[in-house]
């Protein structure tokens, strides 16, 4: 496929950057990979190599995590080239089998999990019996949508949170309810595969769905999710609100009966969609201090600075290009474990799973153990 120069430098605004590399800088994974971002957006600016953009695995590393469009002194928007780039190949047919199949699966069963849609609501099978769960698609109705996600719907690992969720808000009077086997993916990760088309498709899916039943207000668990809803679907129609915005204010209202000690030293790891795409810092930490017996402590590498797990922008679905260098979800276990915590506590259902894969490949079972913030709490409540 040809690509123009003007293709490119105009559509993302490319002929502002002076080329003083912070993206590239910025970038957790340009030390193990050949994504070289600074790169990227002169060839985008000079209109060099673009007719090989499908040659360029390298690609596929980026995890979207924002930080070279956070870090450029000029506003450009780095990452979306990424994606735009990324668009091009998924055009061209040259993308990773893997990635092939997240998109096939979204597209046929509504997730990139491939977890048949019927099954979606599986994991209220092991809630406690007397635990009534509201669904919108059974004609309940409810204040709040808990958009229950495609990783906590499929993964066993990350329904515990799911079910940790449902717990603390009947505990504290969060009334909601689900959408049942009639929820379908947000589409977050599949526009940062750029499949573009079908981002829409489901966008259009989901807007529909929730105008039907009258949702104006919706909560997440997951920051993808979140930051989807909350950035790229049409502004004003919902709002969009993280669990730990939540149950931060329940915090401050008094309504969250945190009285279970758990004397266990934790620190936190900022999610990229919910710390620095969405300034959600404060709120984690707000919930986690409160915890009666915890002693908190705080990595160096935090807030702004947090180190990517490498779970987002598909790369969930995606090998890396190169196998040089440590993985960064190791290196976030071991910074935690130098720090001396015995909880990684973190508020994503991604980083958790590549938290978790990291404690065990670093050979840190027996030292830390990963969770994410409303397993404490349920901890903490029960």
């Amino acid at each position: 496929m040809e690509v123009s120069e003007q293709t490119f430098a105009g559509k993302f605004d490319l002929y502002g950057c002076y080329q003083c590399g912070k993206c590239t800088g910025g970038c957790p994974v340009s030390l193990k990979s050949k994504l070289n971002i600074r790169r990227l957006m002169i060839e985008g600016i000079l209109g060099k190599n673009l007719d090989r953009i499908g040659e360029k695995e390298e690609l596929w590393d980026c995890t979207t995590c924002k930080t070279c469009t956070l870090r450029c002194p000029r506003g450009l928007k780095p990452m979306d080239l990424v994606i735009g780039m990324r668009g091009t190949m998924v055009e061209e047919g040259r993308i990773p089998k893997t990635i092939i199949e997240a998109m096939e699966n979204a597209y046929k069963h509504g997730n990139p999990w491939g977890k048949a849609k019927n099954k979606r609501t599986e994991w209220l099978k092991s809630l406690p019996e007397e635990v009534k769960v509201k669904d919108f698609s059974r004609g309940d109705r409810a204040e709040l949508l808990y958009f229950v996600g495609c990783t906590a719907a499929s993964d066993p690992r990350i329904q515990e949170i799911a079910k940790s969720m449902v717990f603390i808000f009947q505990q504290t009077g969060v009334d909601f309810a689900i959408l049942g086997n009639e929820e379908q993916c947000c589409g977050n990760e599949i526009r940062r595969m750029g499949e573009a088309g079908l981002f829409e498709e489901l966008m259009d899916g989901n807007i529909q769905r929730f105008e039907s039943y009258g949702i104006g207000h919706i909560l997440t668990a997951c920051p993808h999710g979140f930051n989807v809803f909350k950035n790229e679907y049409p502004q004003g129609k919902f709002e969009v609100l993280h669990a730990t915005q939540i149950l931060a204010k329940r915090l401050e209202e008094g309504k969250l009966p945190l009285t279970h000690e758990i004397k266990k030293v934790v620190t936190y790891h900022d999610p990229c969609f919910l710390g620095k795409q969405n300034n959600i810092f404060d709120e984690p930490r707000a919930l986690l201090t409160a915890i009666p017996g915890l002693t908190f402590r705080e990595m160096d590498r935090s807030r702004e600075k947090s180190l990517c797990c490498e779970g987002g922008g598909g790369k969930m679905w995606a090998e890396s290009s190169s196998d040089t260098g440590q993985r960064l979800s190791e290196i976030r276990v071991q910074d935690a474990v130098e720090l001396g915590a015995e909880i990684l506590a973190t508020a994503c259902p991604l980083c958790v799973l590549t938290l978790e894969d990291a404690v065990k490949t670093s050979g840190h079972e027996e030292k830390i153990r990963v969770m994410d913030v409303m397993e404490l709490l349920a901890e903490a409540i029960d």
